[in-house]
Parts: structure tokens; sequence; C-alpha cells
């Protein structure tokens, strides 16, 4: 599977949602509503029309029942015609990338020159289903013809018929190995010897940069959004000011509860959100005089053992780097989706283990070690979110933010997949001339 685009593929600009926290109940916007909002207020600020886009895509894992190809939903509510194609993609956790990989690839073939792709995804919308034996019970009572036979039939309900199933639980389980993606987090805490101190602290310094982040005026890319009671949205509002290793410590481990490590407090939060992007040829560019953020240079994806799916990135990220000719010191900012913090931990050890990189991921030595300062600087996951279609979306435009703000050129943003697989993306920074 090759890494590059033949052709040169920009991000034009880019935009999302605040990511907002599951607080019990299905939250104001729908993955819809989501999508709009972000495409919205990025298509309103453009020199062409939405009708000039030759397709929109975006990935999405829990569209509701009427969202059906809600790519399609979408575009035709941001007012991009019917003429405009669009479709949906899923890669589970990375179905956001997946979209931009599927769109600079349309660009780089020379079938595309301008794409609105992205993702989104309500969780909090994740449907409670019935359970197979009452669905069997309405089989029989639709079959039943007469009242004295549905009147048995009513007989045989019982309480066990109305215990309801949870569509959010059953999907974050992998049902090929039957392990909750937690309980994948936990094998790679105890192979890889990661302490619960380890997590812990990580879990803390995600959200300490968060909150410098926002403070700072570092988070340009989020949009207010506005519900239909008039209630505005402007920040990720899974951030915890108060949150220190004492009260972290005291969390309960969720997936093991005898020996795990893996808490709700060094995990990524259960989130709504939405993130897209304006993909474009050079064609394009100059047609409509964008501005460049930056270039979509390569994308990879690899498999891994389902059973600790979070080293995907250890796996995704060498062939990228390898294709591009690059070495991981040439890299000057990275993203790495924050599913939990042992993945994110799991990762960077078995990069620095010659032992793992000679025997599973075939290099004639260690991969090397990240600087913990250019990982990761504006938070992640386990403190802003981690809404599942939308992530590897958010985290390829943060990336670009910040090579901006730092005056950097390359970048790495790359996740975890449930069922067992990894992304990675690499991306440039445009710098104008005489910078």
């Amino acid at each position: 599977m090759t890494s590059r685009y033949s052709k040169a593929v920009y991000v034009v600009d880019g935009s999302r949602t605040p990511f907002l926290k599951l607080k019990g109940k299905p939250g104001p916007f729908s993955a819809s509503d989501l999508a709009f909002w972000a495409g919205r207020t990025l298509l309103e600020r453009q020199s062409f029309q939405p009708g000039d886009l030759d397709e929109v895509i975006l990935g999405c894992v829990i569209p509701g029942p009427e969202e059906a190809n809600i790519a399609r939903v979408v575009a035709l509510r941001l007012g991009c015609g019917h003429s405009v194609p669009a479709w949906t993609v899923q890669r589970n956790c990375a179905s956001g990338m997946q979209a931009l990989d599927s769109a600079a690839r349309s660009i780089s073939s020379g079938r595309c020159h301008l794409v609105l792709a992205g993702g989104t995804e309500a969780m909090s919308h994740a449907p409670l289903l019935f359970n197979r034996d009452l669905v069997h019970w309405f089989a029989e009572w639709q079959m039943k013809k007469d009242w004295k036979s549905r009147v048995q039939n009513l007989s045989r309900l019982r309480p066990k018929h109305l215990k309801p199933v949870i569509a959010l639980l059953k999907g974050l389980t992998d049902h090929n190995v039957g392990l909750s993606m937690g309980q994948t987090a936990e094998i790679l805490a105890h192979r890889f010897d990661i302490s619960r101190q380890e997590m812990d602290s990580y879990a803390l310094q995600s959200h300490c940069r968060l909150n410098n982040a926002v403070e700072s005026g570092n988070m340009k890319e989020v949009e207010t959004i506005y519900d239909q009671n008039g209630n505005y949205y402007d920040r990720d509002d899974g951030l915890r000011l108060d949150s220190d290793m004492k009260k972290l410590g005291k969390l309960k481990p969720v997936f093991d509860r005898g020996m795990g490590k893996v808490t709700a407090g060094n995990s990524a939060q259960v989130t709504d959100g939405a993130a897209m992007l304006i993909l474009a040829s050079k064609e394009a560019v100059k047609k409509y005089k964008l501005p460049l953020m930056g270039k979509i240079v390569g994308c990879h994806w690899a498999g891994v053992d389902p059973s600790q799916m979070g080293l995907g990135p250890a796996h995704a990220v060498p062939p990228l780097l390898a294709e591009n000719k690059l070495n991981l010191d040439q890299i000057d900012f990275w993203e790495i989706n924050e599913a939990f913090a042992a993945q994110v931990l799991a990762c960077l050890k078995a990069w620095k283990d010659p032992d793992y990189c000679k025997n599973e991921l075939r290099l004639d030595k260690a991969f090397g070690e990240i600087d913990p300062n250019k990982l990761n600087i504006d938070g992640g996951g386990i403190s802003l979110g981690h809404p599942v279609g939308a992530s590897g979306a958010r985290i390829t435009l943060h990336l670009l933010h910040v090579l901006k703000r730092k005056g950097a050129k390359r970048g790495v943003a790359t996740l975890c997949v449930g069922g067992g697989q990894g992304g990675a993306m690499l991306v440039e920074r445009e710098q104008q001339k005489g910078k």
C-alpha cells in the first residue's frame, strides 16, 4: 500500500465544533447537526460556492436511522445542491482520517479538485436496542391474526424481554476477540509494564495542556454552535480543571476491577463532535485564489492484533516515514489520538524497544523516541474527548494549526482503530516565500 499521493493535495481551511461530553442523556445535536455546523461556518468564509465542490466525504460510525449516507444528508443541508455527490466512510475510530485519505486520493488521481471531507459523531445518541428475545416476541405478535392468540402471546412476555441492549457498549467491544476497547488497553499496560501512576500522570498532563491551549487562544479551529433553544457552545466541555493526581488515584479500574489500571480518568471521554476540512488540487487553489494551510503528503494504514489494537500507530507510522524517506527526527510535531493513556504510552515504548521493532515492525533497530514536548502539545482525547468518527479529522486539522503557530514544517497525525488497525497521516505546512 503506497503512502504517497502522486499529485499535491492541499488543505485550504478547516473548522470543528466544540467536543461535548456525554452527560447521561442524548446531547443537543445529532451527528448530522454537528457536521452541518462545522461545515456551514467553514463554507461561509470561502471564495467559492458550496455547489462548486466536486464531492463531500464524511466519516461516521453510528449515524442515526434518519441519517443514512450521512454525508449526503449534510451536503444537502449545506446547500451543495443535488449535483454534488456525497458518500460516507467507516473505519471505526479512524473514520475521519479515512475521509481525508479518500478525498486526497480522489484529488491525487485527478478525479476531483475540491472536496469537503471530515468526520462526525454523536456518541450520546447511540441507541438503546431491543434484545433478541423481545424482537422474537414482537415477530410472533405480528404473526397472530386474532385477539385470543395475541392475549396468549402477551402472557409469555417476561421481564427479561425488556432488558435493553446498549449499542454504544456493543460498538466499543471487539466481538472477534471478545474484548472491550478498555480491556485491550489493559493488555498493553501489562505487556509494556506501564504503571497506574504513569497513566494518571499522562492524563493530568492532557488536561493541563488543553487548559493552557484554551487560555492562550490556541484552539482557533473551534467554532461556536447553537442549539434549538438558543444555547451556545464555544469550547470543549470535558476539561477538568480540578483534576490532580490524588483525585485520579482514587478512581476505580473500570475494565479489570481486580488487577486493572485503566480508569475513566486516564481514558478518552465519550463525546459528541465534528471536524471538517477543505482539500484542493493545485488547479482549484489557483482558480479560486485559495489560501493554504498545508499539504497532506501521504497516509498509511496498518493491521495489528485486535486484542492489542492500541498499537496501531506503532505499526502505521514507520512505513509512512520510510515511504517518504524521512526519519523520526525530521517530524516537528505529533498528534497521537489519546484513546487511552496506556495506549499512547505503549506506542512510545514500542518504538524505543529494539526487540519489538525487530520482531514486530521488521526494523533493523529501535524506531526512536519522540520528544514529549512535541507530542499532543495542546492535550488530546483524554481531556477533550474522542467522538470516534471525528477524531482522525480533528487531530489532522489541529496539527496543521500547531505547525503554523510554531513556524514548523512537518507533522504526523496517527491513531489506533478498534478491530486492530492503525492510521497515520503526514502533513506539511505551506510556508510563504521569504518566511
